[in-house]
């Protein structure tokens, strides 16, 4: 008999409050359902209730759902064996039934299956790494999943285990060698050979520790519900409890900890450095190069960072204990209040770029907004501030780089296209049942009315791909950077999973639910084909962005919003044929192109030898091809930039915040794409000011 769990889910969504669960009895007794059972139940009817256009949720559904799982589960195909997956086969259309009530078979089948056969593969990496390997034997591995199967039997999986080894042991051999000839040690090809497989033994004694310890079922389940989540489309997702905590802290730029910067070394979790102002730098005990061995009663030893970083985070005022070992090596036990941090790094800042004009630089690295809090960080309000900022400074033209910006709140994005424009639609935002709202700048004043260039890549994402469009479509700006933006055209909201459930004891995390999609103010969505740059720079990325994912929603278009163009609107044609004549003729771009070509040929090879010859053959000639590359820098002219001295003014007497802002400015002065938009820009002044133009045409004839 199945078990119903029943959703009481309105047409509004955001209304949800509590969700009835019906239990059906078996055996005469009441079988409650369980943690996983609530969440599947609750992710179905979401899906099916909720979701911007979902797919219809069946056996077609499933088996697809089934391939994603299997394939993230077991990507190398290294843990299950041929009869395994021929023994799950049965249950890949039951995905669709399962939420819907049914019990979780395939999860459950499937879990027990992928425990025993992890602990079978624990035992095999040692075997072989005990033994020699034979580098002259002539043999060939093939590293594609798409192209190999499951092992067929027990040996199969060994053999393929036998040849993932011998390539990552050569790997490491090959360097040693090389290490060797520079540094003129008298060690035999035995003992590099033998220290290879030791090296990567500890690799993967380390991973295997890792999945057998500390990646609980938990994980894995919600590996399972995100294999259907995202199979809907790939920006629905499930986040469990300490997930949705993490996503929450990065949208705030804040969370609470204790203030110190960690890295793992060799297993170990070593402190890098102490955040200025937290409880660390208070408290005064703990020192870069201290070794965190224990988070209160927790021995974290192999732990990953973001494991080790999870156990420390907190709620704000509470204890947590520390077990360090100190640099002179001594063993000391800490104990720090939580309080809250500041991701200083996630918040807009800006510089002053000088040579032929002077120039205002903004770097945006993601559209935050803190919600829980009133006077928490906004990035609008830290964009506009920076805007005033450089107005003060008399800059002639501003240029926001959105580039890595993966995108944040549609509210601040909105505010923040009304600094540059007047009133009007930024975004259309289109919902499941069809209804259209315009998105509107309702503020008619202008922060700033001078040239604006905005920097992109395929990285920029979602809100950066709403403030480039808004500023194309009204003529406001000219964008520059790779052909295309990233392409996610869609809006998610998070629902809070326990919210929906009566009498819960909680933990059931939440769901990020694609509900809407994003249209331009001329109609055209930002949905897979992204935001095509004005002017075009060659992209140093190989296919990246949503169309890689055949699980994408659309493009598509709708009637455009009625807008108005900027007065003066950019005429992007002699800005284009300007930058394309320099690109054709700029060394750093040459590189550039030639990287691709040779990452594409790289991408797709199949099959790697496992003989030390020709694998140092192969590595010559790809190294060869991929050396000029770290001459691109050397090709860029310095810019010139400095901070803003009022920003300066701020941290003066803070050595590690005066560090990480040299950092910072070092890494824009040989920036082949800053330095062209910065030529961009200066066409750009021209352009805008006629009688500067004309002045500077006059004194050129002189």
């Amino acid at each position: 008999m199945r078990m119903k769990l029943k959703v009481i889910v309105p047409v509004m969504l955001i209304g949800i409050s509590a969700v009835i669960f019906a239990f059906a009895k078996i055996g005469g007794k009441t079988d409650p359902p369980g943690k996983y059972e609530k969440v599947m139940a609750l992710v179905g009817q979401i899906l099916q209730e909720g979701h911007y256009q979902p797919k219809p949720i069946d056996d077609k559904f499933s088996k697809e759902v089934f391939t994603k799982y299997l394939r993230n589960l077991d990507a190398d195909k290294k843990i299950f064996l041929k009869s395994d997956i021929a023994a799950l086969r049965p249950l890949e259309t039951h995905i669709d039934d399962e939420l819907n009530g049914a019990p979780l078979d395939l999860f459950n089948q499937t879990n027990e299956i992928y425990l025993k056969r992890m602990d079978e593969a624990s035992s095999i990496y040692p075997a072989i790494l005990a033994k020699p390997f034979d580098f002259s034997a002539k043999e060939t591995i093939v590293i594609d999943p798409e192209s190999n199967e499951w092992p067929a039997n027990a040996a199969g999986r060994t053999e393929a285990w036998r040849k993932s080894l011998k390539l990552r042991t050569l790997e490491k051999y090959a360097e040693l060698l090389e290490a060797r000839e520079k540094d003129k040690t008298s060690r035999t090809d035995a003992q590099l050979e033998a220290e290879a497989r030791e090296k990567v033994k500890k690799i993967y004694d380390k991973y295997f520790e890792r999945l057998k310890n500390r990646v609980k079922q938990d994980d894995r389940f919600a590996m399972y519900v995100n294999a259907i989540t995202t199979t809907m489309d790939p920006h629905t997702d499930y986040m469990p409890p300490i997930e949705k905590r993490s996503f929450q802290e990065q949208m705030s730029g804040r969370f609470y900890g204790i203030g110190a910067q960690l890295r793992e070394d060799e297993g170990r979790i070593k402190i890098v450095s102490i955040v200025t102002g937290s409880p660390s730098w208070k408290d005064g005990k703990l020192k870069a190069d201290d070794v965190i061995t224990k988070v209160d009663t927790t021995d974290i030893s192999g732990y990953a960072v973001e494991d080790a970083v999870t156990l420390i985070r907190g709620a704000k005022g509470t204890p947590v204990k520390l077990t360090v070992k100190s640099v002179d090596g001594t063993t000391k036990q800490v104990t720090l209040i939580r309080d809250e941090i500041k991701l200083d790094d996630t918040f807009a800042k800006s510089a002053i770029i000088t040579g032929e004009h002077k120039i205002g630089y903004i770097y945006l690295p993601e559209f935050y907004a803190d919600f829980n809090d009133r006077q928490g960080a906004f990035s609008y309000d830290d964009v506009a501030a920076e805007v005033k900022k450089l107005k003060a400074e008399n800059v002639e033209g501003i240029i926001l780089d959105l580039r890595f910006n993966g995108g944040g709140s549609l509210p601040d994005v909105i505010k923040m296209a009304g600094l540059f424009i007047p009133e009007g639609t930024v975004v259309q935002v289109r919902s499941r049942g069809g209804e259209t709202q315009q998105q509107r700048d309702r503020d008619k004043t202008v922060a700033y009315d001078g040239p604006l260039a905005i920097m992109v890549n395929e990285f920029s994402a979602s809100a950066s791909e709403i403030m480039a469009a808004a500023m194309q479509d009204y003529k406001r700006a000219v964008i520059v950077g790779s052909p295309s933006t990233f392409g996610k055209g869609t809006v998610q909201r998070m629902l809070d999973l326990d919210a929906f459930v009566r009498d819960n004891e909680g933990g059931l995390g939440a769901i990020k639910l694609t509900v809407q999609k994003f249209y331009r103010a001329n109609g055209g969505s930002t949905q897979l084909k992204g935001v095509e740059s004005d002017v075009v720079l060659p992209s140093p990325y190989y296919e990246v962005g949503e169309k890689k994912d055949k699980d994408a929603l659309k493009w598509d278009v709708i009637p455009a919003a009625p807008y108005k163009a900027w007065s003066e609107p950019v005429d992007v044609a002699p800005l284009k044929a300007n930058s394309a004549k320099r690109v054709a003729n700029n060394e750093a771009f040459k590189i550039i192109s030639e990287n691709i070509a040779t990452l594409k040929k790289l991408d797709e090879q199949k099959t790697y030898p496992l003989d030390l010859a020709s694998y140092k053959a192969d590595q010559k000639k790809n190294a060869a091809a991929l050396k000029r590359y770290d001459a691109v820098n050397d090709k860029v002219k310095p810019i010139n930039i400095n901070s803003l001295s009022v920003d300066l003014d701020k941290i003066k007497g803070d050595t590690v915040k005066l560090a990480r802002n040299k950092d910072w400015l070092k890494a824009r002065t040989k920036d082949a794409y800053l330095s062209e938009t910065i030529n961009v820009m200066n066409d750009l002044i021209m352009q805008s000011f006629p009688k500067l133009k004309n002045n500077y045409t006059d004194a050129n004839k002189k």
